[in-house]
């Protein structure tokens, strides 16, 4: 009986001649769904669609085999497209058909996926941490060093990480050969599982380290000094290289990351490297003009002059009286806002004063009694 002609894969896949790879790649992983064994296990003809659509993906997707069957037909691939899946000429079906399928698609058709390596038995990296390190206001503009305490995974000093008692050595798991990974075929492929026996390590411990009982690292609290550097604010992180927690089989520790978080303040607004703040001030102190004194942040001794005729909600800048900039180069400026704060009670003579005010301007070159009266009254004259 003759064989059953093999139609032409561009057809099989639904696209063009001149189709690039994304096309390509999509078509299969439709086809994929549709028609793998899996999904049709009563349905012989899907699996046979599942393997014409493979054969044509397999084709198509690599540019050589492309170029020899757009010139030479069937012909030109035969003998080297479909013939068992070398591991390392499809390593595209792990990617495409991998998170389709919920048995164990990490590796396919007897190879690895690409990067993943093999077993659990090379020395890893341990993870970053963070901790998050709240500071005053007062603590941001001074900086220094802080005390912190993490909780986190060690290297075991005794085993050094490895897990095995010292003098000994782990052997290679039976069941899988060392591999980390035991192999199974699934209708016509070759699918690659997670040991269970070793858990993917490759390896087996018949004698685990006392301390760490075979998991290589332990927990500890460790306290460590931190350098604060002046101006930090919210949202930025400190990294301390390799405080972290342990690796594992001698694997580098991963880093510690301290992440800021400045607490509002009850008087200092902030913005960046600036600073605002607002200062109560009398009404006769507004009329008249008046030197407000002024702590900043760093509990420096400053004055903001109000002159005089000051509205509410006037501004006066003190340059370079803000928050220190984190490259040390300059500080930001502190803005005080004047806040005039009207009496609720008047004594007689201050009624009288007002009450003049309201009611007498005093002539052109005529300094008037009024204003001395307001003068003495506020403290601005001996």
């Amino acid at each position: 009986m003759a064989s059953k002609a093999k139609r032409d894969y561009y057809e099989v896949l639904g696209v063009g001649r001149d189709a690039d790879l994304a096309e390509i790649k999509k078509a299969y992983r439709q086809l994929a769904v549709s028609y793998h064994p899996d999904r049709n296990p009563d349905d012989p003809d899907a699996q046979e669609k599942f393997k014409e659509a493979s054969q044509a993906y397999a084709v198509l997707s690599d540019a050589d085999q492309r170029s020899a069957y757009d010139r030479f037909g069937h012909r030109g691939v035969d003998g080297q497209g479909f013939a068992g899946f070398d591991p390392n000429a499809f390593g595209d079906f792990a990617d495409i058909l991998g998170d389709l399928f919920g048995f164990g698609f990490g590796d396919i058709f007897g190879g690895r996926r690409r990067g993943g390596g093999g077993g659990g038995s090379v020395p890893r990296r341990g993870h970053d941490l963070q901790y998050t390190l709240a500071l005053t206001l007062e603590d941001a503009a001074r900086g220094g060093e802080r005390s912190i305490r993490i909780p986190r995974l060690e290297t075991c000093s005794a085993c050094e990480g490895r897990g095995v008692e010292p003098g000994t050595e782990p052997e290679a798991c039976t069941a899988c050969h060392g591999r980390g990974q035991v192999m199974f075929r699934r209708g016509f492929l070759t699918v690659a599982q997670t040991c269970p026996s070793c858990g993917g390590q490759g390896r087996v411990i018949r004698h685990p380290c006392t301390q760490c009982h075979g998991a290589g690292r332990v927990e500890r609290e460790t306290t460590m000094r931190v350098k604060v550097p002046a101006g930090v604010d919210t949202g930025m992180r400190l990294r301390l290289v390799g405080e972290g927690e342990g690796g594992t089989l001698g694997g580098p520790s991963g880093d510690l990351y301290v992440a800021i978080s400045v607490k509002p303040h009850k008087f200092f607004a902030r913005d960046g490297r600036d600073l605002h703040i607002e200062a109560p001030i009398s009404v006769f102190q507004a009329i008249l003009g008046a030197k407000v004194p002024i702590t900043t942040i760093l509990e420096e001794d400053a004055e903001a002059e109000v002159e005089e005729g000051a509205q509410p909600g006037d501004v006066v800048r003190l340059r370079g009286l803000g928050m220190p900039d984190v490259d040390g180069r300059r500080r930001g400026d502190l803005y005080v806002h004047v806040k005039v704060m009207i009496p609720k009670r008047l004594k007689t003579e201050q009624r009288r004063l007002i009450e003049e005010a309201a009611g007498l301007a005093p002539e052109e070159g005529d300094s008037g009694g009024f204003l001395e009266g307001l003068k003495r009254w506020v403290g601005l004259e001996n």
